[in-house]
């Protein structure tokens, strides 16, 4: 029994393999003979190329009575034509050589974008049809008006200008009867609810008779295929008048008293412009200069933002400034200091105390003695001198002192070659 089963499962094995085998000999037989056939593919998109060129002849492709399709026969090998899809097949009309209005034929060009087919692979059976039948009109040329349909509302505290389009008039272009029935063009610009901010769109482009009835845009053609609207929108908002002032020691901002006349002023401009601006700093200020100025006030010009308007009428604002605690007092000290000595070269130090005038508030200046004040030379530029000189100082104050230095100092100096005993004088030697 069990010997019967291994033979039917051995009979069954055997008849699929002659069936795989057979439709493989089939196949073979097939692809490489020379046997064709012939399939029909239809609706294939004729595709029209150089339309421009009709336009500069003052002609234009109609659609109606134009062919947009055709249908191939194609013969070639089973395989081939069976692989054969209608989006690998390409049709083209060339219009560049059309220079005059009617209906007539023009010839059309076969490819393939698969490299697989090719005229030389698979043949039109229905060869005779070389044509594309066009339908060729003279262009027609109009200049309309373009008209602007707003929707939508700005904010409450804003305002809304003119809206700006990029075209005004538009030309359009086609036939007699589908231009002529225009009597302008419109554009809806939609700036949604409660707009704080200028609104930029392009829009698409409608048709409209002399009644106001919409058109179909089918058979006209614009210069442009959208109109840009731009619809500024403006706030008007009360700007703080501020100075930039830079502090320095014994001149901090927390002890001036000032007044900025006027404090604010009143603008309108471009809500995206002003969405951030609270104020305008009018100058930079540097309050060591304010020390020894002895001007108490200043005039200053008052500048807006770009574009915008300034409607309070105030072109000038007055700054009154002076500080609430300013002292001065003459402090001397005999501390010294070089920097930078000329190698292989001894300094002397000649100036043995130095009056040095400071500023501050009060308490400031009379917490400081000579003690807190040093006299600095840069001998920097003297790297090749010998000899006396009078150099210009700087005045350091001891770390913490607030309290600024008036005026400018000079120092007397020798500079000489060490003696043969001298020994190395370091680079900076403190000469007290």
């Amino acid at each position: 029994m069990n010997s019967e089963k291994k033979m039917s499962r051995i009979k069954a094995f055997y008849i699929a393999l002659a069936i795989f085998v057979a439709a493989g000999v089939w196949l073979f037989v097939d692809v490489t003979n020379d046997r064709t056939v012939e399939r029909t593919i239809t609706d294939i998109p004729i595709e029209y190329i150089n339309e421009s060129s009709l336009t500069d002849r003052g002609l234009m492709l109609v659609e109606e009575g134009s062919d947009t399709s055709l249908d191939l026969t194609l013969e070639g090998t089973r395989w081939l034509i069976s692989n054969v899809d209608r989006s690998d097949i390409r049709v083209t009309v060339d219009l560049s050589n059309v220079d005059s209005a009617g209906t007539q034929t023009v010839s059309y060009l076969l490819s393939y974008t698969d490299r697989r087919f090719s005229n030389n692979a698979i043949i039109r059976t229905n060869a005779s049809i070389y044509n594309a039948t066009v339908n060729i009109s003279e262009l027609y040329s109009r200049t309309v008006e373009v008209r602007c349909e707003l929707v939508g509302n700005v904010a409450d505290g804003y305002s809304a200008g003119q809206v700006e389009l990029s075209h005004t008039e538009l030309d359009i272009e086609g036939q007699a009867e589908d231009i002529d029935s225009v009597a302008y063009a419109k554009v809806v610009f939609d700036i949604g609810d409660d707009a704080v901010e200028t609104v930029t769109q392009d829009l698409t482009i409608r048709y409209y008779d002399e009644h106001g009835n919409e058109l179909s845009s089918s058979g006209i053609h614009p210069e442009v295929d959208t109109v840009q609207a731009t619809l500024p929108v403006f706030v008007t908002k009360e700007l703080q008048l501020r100075m930039n002032f830079i502090s320095a020691p014994g001149a901090r901002e927390g002890n001036l008293s000032y007044e900025i006349r006027p404090g604010t002023i009143t603008v309108s401009g471009d809500a995206s412009v002003l969405k951030d601006v609270d104020s305008i700093t009018l100058d930079t200020f540097r309050l060591e200069d304010l020390v020894n100025s002895g001007i108490s006030s200043y005039s200053y010009p008052i500048t807006v933002p770009e574009g915008c308007q300034n409607l309070s009428g105030v072109t000038r604002a007055t700054l009154q400034i002076s500080f609430k605690d300013l002292t001065f007092a003459d402090v001397t000290t005999d501390r010294f200091r070089y920097e930078n000595l000329p190698e292989g070269k001894s300094v002397e130090v000649l100036t043995e105390e130095i009056n040095i005038r400071i500023y501050g508030t009060a308490a400031n200046v009379a917490a400081i003695d000579g003690s807190d004040l040093t006299v600095v030379v840069d001998l920097s530029d003297y790297a090749s001198a010998l000899g006396t000189y009078t150099v210009p100082a700087t005045v350091e104050t001891s770390s913490g002192s607030d309290v600024g230095v008036s005026g400018t100092y000079e120092v007397r100096i020798t500079i000489r070659e060490p003696d043969d005993q001298d020994t190395a004088v370091p680079e900076e030697t403190p000469a007290d």
